[in-house]
């Protein structure tokens, strides 16, 4: 018996020697286990989730060396209009002159997203030249969608906040940051749609994340596991909550604009007007016209543009460039409702994520209110 106690303990100390050495070297090798285990075996290693989430671009000895003065980084939380920014940022420096999407080639083409990890094992060194020499299938540089001459300025997706945004960097380039941030149980409902509208081809990339729920996921006191992680002490906390209290203190700075989802969708007119102000574009009012119409969701429902494709993948055989997408078509736009996470979860579990919200915010009562509702900041005291 004590020589199968030995023996068993050998062999679990050479697997615990395994996993920290494949966690150290090469951890991309957990996501060809299956799910959940490869997501355990990620995350207990020390790695960041999600697995295709990485901060290395905006390092601050490494963003001066490919961003440029002016160029605008769409920091918006999770689930809360990133694409909806992306979208409208370029309508406004096009001047709403792009009618049939031309320079939209994709949103990930047009607006780039350095946080993205597009294969296994890439890294922000390895794709940062490909976003200049890739050939797409029509015969063009990625570069000419993203960085096309006419253009006043450049966009960049980003979910990542300060500190990893270097936004009060000293010297160096001047760059622009739109935070925008949503009522947190809106974007929890919004969640489970948009984790369960990933193609299969993407989750079989990263080890079956993120997971598939069914419609009926909302229904009963306990949520699907993907609320559960966005959840204060969840693996996904820093998603929303460390989100909220990162960017609250940058909501003066001047290259930094914090929005609230609520407030833009209630007057979209007058937040294309502050949009373009803060990035210098001076629209005639029939410009802003025709923009705000084409950031409007009726439009931006009808623009096929949005599946998020992977042009510098290098998985051959998992990942297919020319075909394959990190969404199902159609799937990135609902209704971009306000107040549909109360309406879709139990009495319970909305009472669970308001005392949350009074346990992470309660200490500023500002924050908390504007988390939940928006509105205007008050005056800064001098």
């Amino acid at each position: 018996m004590l020589a199968f106690i030995k023996k068993l303990g050998a062999i679990c100390l050479g697997l615990a020697l395994l996993i920290g050495y494949a966690g150290k070297f090469a951890p991309h090798l957990f996501l060809s286990l299956p799910f959940p285990l490869s997501i355990i075996l990620w995350s207990t290693t020390g790695h960041d989730m999600p697995p295709y989430f990485m901060p290395d671009a905006w390092n601050v000895d490494e963003i001066d060396t490919w961003m440029k003065d002016g160029d605008l980084v769409i920091a918006t939380g999770v689930k809360s209009g990133t694409t909806f920014m992306l979208y409208c940022t370029h309508q406004i420096r096009t001047r709403g002159t792009d009618i049939d999407d031309e320079l939209f080639a994709d949103v990930s083409i047009a607006t780039p997203w350095p946080d993205l990890r597009q294969s296994r094992s890439g890294s922000w060194r390895e794709q940062k030249g490909r976003y200049n020499t890739t050939v797409l299938p029509d015969g063009r540089e990625m570069r000419h969608y993203w960085d096309n001459p006419t253009y006043p300025f450049r966009i960049f997706k980003s979910h990542f906040s300060p500190p990893t945004l270097p936004v009060r960097k000293r010297g160096g380039r001047r760059i622009k940051y739109l935070a925008m941030v949503r009522n947190g149980i809106d974007v929890a409902a919004s969640a489970v749609h948009f984790f369960s509208s990933h193609t299969d081809a993407f989750r079989k990339l990263w080890g079956g994340f993120p997971p598939n729920y069914p419609d009926d996921a909302y229904g009963g006191d306990d949520p699907p596991a993907i609320v559960r992680d966005l959840l204060p002490g969840g693996n996904l906390q820093d998603l929303y909550w460390g989100y909220v209290k990162k960017w609250w203190p940058y909501r003066n700075d001047p290259n930094v604009m914090l929005l609230h989802y609520t407030d833009v969708r209630r007057d979209l007119r007058g937040h294309v007007a502050k949009l373009a102000s803060f990035l210098e574009v001076e629209l005639t009012e029939g410009e802003l016209d025709a923009i705000t119409e084409r950031c409007g969701m009726e439009h931006m429902k009808k623009v096929n543009k949005f599946d998020y494709k992977m042009p510098l993948n290098t998985d051959v055989g998992l990942w297919d460039v020319d075909k394959d997408r990190i969404l199902d078509e159609g799937k990135i736009f609902r209704d971009g409702g306000i107040g549909t996470g109360a309406s879709v979860f139990s009495d319970k579990f909305v009472a669970r994520w308001k005392k949350a919200e009074e346990d992470e915010f309660g200490h500023d009562p500002v924050m908390l209110q504007w988390a939940r509702e928006g509105g205007e900041f008050p005056p800064v005291l001098e």
